[in-house]
C-alpha cells in the first residue's frame, strides 16, 4: 500500500491528521497543496477527489493506492481507523 496525503499550511484539520498518522506509525508521503509538483501530483486523482458543497476540494485528503489503483480516499482519522480496521 501506498499512502499519499494532500495538505496545506496552517491547516488544523490536516495537523490533527498527520498526527493521529505519525501516532500509528503509518508511512506516508505527504504533499503540501502551496507547491507546485504537489498541485500538479494531485491533479492525477481528479476523478476520485471529494468536494464539499460549494465545490472546493476536502482538505486533507488521504489516498490510498493499492498496486497504483485507488483504494481509499479519507480526510479524517475516524476515516483512516475504519479503513484500516476493514483492511485487518
Amino acid at each position: 500500500m501506498e499512502y499519499l496525503l494532500f495538505s496545506l499550511p496552517n491547516c488544523g484539520a490536516c495537523e490533527v491528521l498527520k498526527k493521529h498518522i505519525a501516532g500509528i506509525n503509518l508511512d506516508v508521503q505527504e504533499f503540501s497543496l502551496v507547491q507546485k509538483e504537489s498541485k500538479k501530483k494531485i491533479r492525477e486523482f481528479l476523478k476520485v477527489l471529494k468536494r464539499d458543497e460549494k465545490g472546493v476540494l476536502v482538505i486533507p485528503t488521504l489516498i490510498v493506492l493499492d498496486n497504483e489503483e485507488t483504494a481509499a480516499v479519507l480526510h479524517t482519522s475516524e476515516d483512516l481507523d475504519q479503513w484500516l480496521k476493514s483492511k485487518a
